[in-house]
């Protein structure tokens, strides 16, 4: 439903586009009342202006109202949740010790794994 109404939208959004650059503008009536083939058009003399505006209108109507649904749409839709809104089940959380509960620090070195030694500069 929802492919539909975008669907529907974008054809109102390039019908309006197009019927509005049709149109002529206030300034292009002076030149059809002095004769310049005004009256030649398919819809007459007048008509056109009467049409266009009206379509244009029914199609401005038209496409407020998918505005309107497609916003309905996009707020009932549920979201995603991102990488960091997921929280982890309790049964993968890793147990966390009490503080009396701590193991006791050694106080020998690390062992010596596969890192060399840091040379210490001679002074």
């Amino acid at each position: 439903m929802e492919t539909v109404l975008i669907v529907v939208h974008l054809l109102l959004s390039l019908a309006l586009i197009g019927l509005v650059l049709i149109q002529h503008g206030k300034g292009a009536d002076a030149g059809a009342a002095f004769g310049s083939g005004a009256s030649a058009t398919v819809f007459g003399s007048q008509g056109s202006g009467n049409f266009l505006s009206r379509t244009t209108a029914i199609l401005a109507t038209l496409f407020f109202i998918t505005s309107l649904a497609l916003a309905y749409f996009a707020m009932n839709t549920a979201r995603d949740t991102g990488l960091m809104d997921r929280a982890t089940p309790a049964a993968e959380q890793p147990a966390v010790p009490a503080t009396g509960d701590l193991p006791p620090v050694a106080d020998e070195p690390a062992a010596q794994g596969d890192v060399p030694a840091v040379p210490v500069p001679a002074e």
